[in-house]
Formats: C-alpha cells, sequence, structure tokens
C-alpha cells in the first residue's frame, strides 16, 4: 500500500535537534568520547525536594485519575504567587493560567486555536523551531522577522511588510532569546504591547529563560508592560528553571480569552499534566530561588570558560547576559554552519548546533549549549584549538 504525508507535514523541515540526536547515536555507537554542545537539556539532576514530592504525591490514590483540565488548582494558586513575587504581575488562577505539557506543547498547540489556513504567524529567525511548525501544522504561513547583531537580534517591526501584517493573527516574541542568547532593550515590550494593539495581534512571549541570567542582570515579563495582558500570553517552563526537562511541566499565564483558546485545543488533544507532577511543581517553585543561585553560578562560571577560552583561540564573542547558550560568528574561513559543526564534530569529538537549523538567518553561526561541566567545556575549548 502506498501512504503519503499531508501537504502541512512536508512543509516542516526535519526537526533540527532530531537529527543532531541521530548524529550523536551514530558516533557514540562508535566508541568515540563526545562532548555534547548541542542540545540544551541540564546536566544537573532534578533537586531532591522536588523528586521527593513527586514520590509523595504519586503514592496518593486521588492523584492517579485524570487529571483537570484546567490543571490543579493549588499549582495554579502557586504559579500566581509566583508571578506576583517575580515580576509583580497580578493573575487569576481561574482564568488567565494553565498549567502544559512543558512550554513547547502550548506553543504547538495555540496556532490551532488562532490560526486559519492562510493566515500569518511572524515570527523571529533565527528562532525556537515551534513557532514555525506549530504555524506550518494549523495551516498558517510564517512570515519571518530576521534578528540581526546590528540591532541586537531584536526584530524590527518597522520593516514588517502591510501585506503580511494585513493577514498576520499571531507575533512570537523570545527573550531572552533562543537561541541568541540576546536579550531586550529597556522598553520593548511595550512597543510590542502598542504593536499588537494596532494591527490587532496575539503576542506570544517565551519566557523559558527569564530565570537563568547574571553579572546582575534580572529580566522582566511581556506581562508586565503596559497593555501586555490586554494582548497576550506567556509561556514559562521549569525544565531549565529547575533541571526538569523530562518531566514535561510548564505553563502559560495572560490574556483569558487566548488562555481559554489554547485550553479548548489541550482538551481536544491530551488528558493534561500527571496531578502528582503538578504537586512536584508546587516545591519546584518553592525553592526555585535557592535552587536558581546554585545554578546560575554554575552557567556562569561555564560560560565564562567557554567565551574565555574560544577569545583566545581568535573568536570575538561577549559574554551573553542570560540563558545557557553561546551564540557565536563562524571563523573567517568557514562559510556553511553545517559543514563547520559537521568538522568539529569529526575532528573534534564535539557536537554543536549549526545557526541554519534555527532559521536562514541564523547561517554564519553555532550555538554552544553550557550542559557540560566546566572541566568538560575546557578541554572542549583545547579540542577545538587543534581543529581551528
Amino acid at each position: 500500500m502506498g501512504f503519503e504525508f499531508t501537504e502541512r507535514l512536508n512543509k516542516l523541515p526535519p526537526y533540527l535537534f532530531v537529527e543532531i540526536d541521530k548524529a550523536k547515536r551514530k558516533v557514540r555507537a562508535e566508541g568515540r568520547d563526545i562532548i555534547d554542545l548541542g542540545i540544551g537539556d541540564p546536566d544537573e539532576p532534578t533537586p531532591k525536594e522536588i523528586i521527593g514530592a513527586l514520590y509523595k504525591a504519586a503514592q496518593d490514590p486521588q492523584n492517579h485519575h485524570y487529571p483537570l483540565d484546567q490543571g490543579n488548582s493549588i499549582f495554579r494558586d502557586r504559579i500566581a504567587r509566583w508571578y506576583k513575587e517575580r515580576f509583580q504581575v497580578s493573575l487569576d488562577p481561574e482564568r488567565e493560567i494553565l498549567p502544559l505539557l512543558g512550554s513547547k506543547e502550548g506553543i504547538s498547540h495555540m496556532p490551532l486555536a488562532f490560526i486559519n489556513p492562510g493566515d500569518v504567524s511572524l515570527i523571529p529567525d533565527p528562532c525556537y523551531p515551534p513557532y514555525k511548525g506549530g504555524t506550518i501544522l494549523a495551516g498558517g504561513v510564517p512570515y519571518l522577522m530576521p534578528l540581526r547583531d546590528e540591532n541586537n537580534f531584536l526584530p524590527d517591526l518597522n520593516k514588517i511588510k502591510k501585506s503580511a501584517l494585513k493577514k498576520a493573527k499571531v507575533i512570537y516574541i523570545n527573550y531572552p532569546n533562543n537561541p541568541t542568547a540576546s536579550i531586550c532593550r529597556k522598553g520593548f515590550f511595550e512597543e510590542v504591547a502598542i504593536f499588537a494593539k494596532k494591527y490587532n495581534l496575539i503576542v506570544a512571549s517565551d519566557a523559558a529563560y527569564s530565570e537563568i541570567a547574571f553579572d546582575g542582570y534580572r529580566p522582566d515579563s511581556f506581562l508586565k508592560a503596559e497593555g501586555g495582558k490586554e494582548t497576550g500570553v506567556e509561556f514559562h517552563s521549569l525544565s531549565k528553571t529547575c533541571n526538569m526537562t523530562g518531566w514535561r511541566i510548564g505553563f502559560v499565564c495572560g490574556n483569558e480569552k487566548i488562555i481559554a483558546g489554547i485550553a479548548k485545543v489541550k482538551s481536544n488533544i491530551d488528558s493534561g499534566v500527571f496531578n502528582a507532577i503538578q504537586m512536584a511543581g508546587i516545591t519546584a517553585l518553592d525553592i526555585s530561588d535557592k535552587h536558581l543561585e546554585r545554578m546560575n553560578k554554575i552557567y556562569q562560571e561555564r560560560r565564562d570558560a567557554l567565551v574565555d577560552g574560544l577569545n583566545k583561540l581568535g573568536w570575538a564573542i561577549k559574554k551573553p547576559k542570560a540563558t545557557f547558550y553561546v551564540w557565536a560568528r563562524l571563523p573567517k574561513k568557514s562559510k556553511s554552519s553545517i559543514e563547520f559543526a559537521g568538522l568539529v564534530l569529526d575532528k573534534a569529538d564535539i557536537i554543536i548546533t549549526p545557526g541554519i537549523g534555527f532559521g536562514e538567518n541564523g547561517e554564519g553561526y553555532v550555538r554552544f549549549a553550557l550542559t557540560v561541566s566546566k572541566e568538560r567545556i575546557q578541554e572542549a575549548v583545547q579540542r577545538l584549538k587543534k581543529v581551528l
């Protein structure tokens, strides 16, 4: 029998991290000592307090049933309190907060609620791939907003074509940014809210890296901006914040109508987050300050080791103030990010992510993830010295 994929599935590019995982499995099968600076998966374990909370909650038979579509009310209350403490933003736990199976799930599902076939999503490029993937799966059309070094990797809203704005329904923003590790200037969120209100756009703010920051920098929330809650929602994840990537737990907050749309999609696709994991999420938010103080110190030491080491090899990289990524221009003699990443893997047994995998405007760069020990990063620098 012959089977054909749908047009929308054929429009999807290969998922970047699946391809990296294939390469990783291949070289490890050959017995090579790989240093993986590719995928942003924290290497430190989930804090023991969170594991203990899961263990306790998992033993309660009341948590063995289907969770509520809206999520556990105690968890939602704790999210509201965390938002108030962290960002000074007030949220209604009943209508303005929705737990997710990780922020990726919510980001991917949101276009199904608001994008009709032919509608446009305004998407930064380079970007986290699900912004484009979710739009395409909903039948929408990605319109790329280039992120360039000369503009501090912020989109230039004034350069968006009027023809695209007439069809646009959603605009994605992501600061601190993946993959560029850039932060946004003061007032940028307010500019986006004004822009969204003018063109009747939904703002999807991806704040997955809001808690990983250095040198005294403290990222803010889009929802704190004037007009933020009126125009959009913000996605958070406990994956990076509390080393819980495999647990699949996050949340989206903000405009109640947008939250209701995402919730309606979710109720028809999945059955929510396991209650015991939501209870563990409460503990994660309880201990996040203490945990993040330790983790941010570790990531900052790794950042310094990598950037200082690469700069000694001839790079000219500024130290990022947030995320656990370093975004670096290719060495002068290199033309292709895929070819350079392949060279580094073949000659140095190091996995890095080619910038083109995040979009056409990512060409000319590679991304390093700070998710191995400082000692392994120092070893990676020595290996790169031989390649370069």
